[in-house]
């Protein structure tokens, strides 16, 4: 059975709107800059039959409310979503600017989640490739972005962040990925006991977005 609600979240004053899937453990999707929750569409149909999905909407993007953008507000807007819904310890699995959310949410609040899956998730701006912040910088100049402006000049997350992680984490890239190989290790050795994926040929979203390679690999490391 599926549920479609809209909610109002404490953090701002923000209106988060998110479509509810299935019965069993809280699962949370976030998903990456500039798209909504329906990049999940093929995952979720596979989630929804062992766990309660929960897809959303971030501030400024798909059906939720506009408001200020920064991945630290985003973060709590995601503590305040599991907070005021009573889901005790989810599964995160976020992907791109999601997964940044998820580092922060799983650094910030330990506690809060159990499991987080991070795919394509950068902890600096330069955890971009050099080509790839040039772009968004050219773009941004000739038509002022806040969603092109967030990934120029956040996040900043530091290494003592992640070594504050205790949920369990997988640390997903593609080997084509706008975020480098080296970066995305980085970020898997830095958080303890975190467990790190290559998939090879895979760009940045082409394992991610509406595409059945990605379940697989989400059942396997959670079994």
């Amino acid at each position: 059975m599926c549920y479609i609600m809209v909610m109002k979240g404490v953090f701002n004053d923000v209106e988060l709107y998110y479509e509810e899937y299935g019965e069993g453990s809280p699962f949370i999707l976030l998903h990456g800059n500039g798209e909504d929750h329906t990049i999940f569409n093929v995952l979720i149909d596979e989630l929804k039959k062992h766990y309660k999905v929960y897809a959303i909407d971030s501030r400024s993007h798909g059906k939720s409310g506009k408001g200020e953008l920064s991945y630290s507000l985003m973060a709590e807007d995601v503590k305040c979503f599991i907070e005021n819904l009573n889901l005790d310890k989810p599964i995160v699995y976020g992907f791109s600017d999601g997964g940044i959310i998820g580092l922060m949410l799983a650094s910030k609040y330990p506690q809060l989640i159990s499991t987080l899956i991070a795919s394509g998730a950068n902890v600096t701006p330069s955890g971009l490739k050099w080509h790839i912040r040039t772009f968004f910088k050219v773009q941004n100049f000739f038509k002022p972005s806040p969603l092109l402006a967030l990934m120029i000049n956040e996040p900043n997350i530091t290494r003592e962040q992640l070594e504050g992680i205790t949920a369990n984490v997988l640390v997903l890239c593609g080997s084509n990925d706008m975020v480098p190989y080296k970066h995305s290790l980085y970020i898997a050795k830095a958080i303890p006991n975190a467990t790190f994926k290559v998939l090879k040929g895979e760009n940045h979203g082409s394992y991610v977005i509406n595409s059945p390679k990605l379940y697989p690999i989400i059942a396997s490391y959670l079994s």
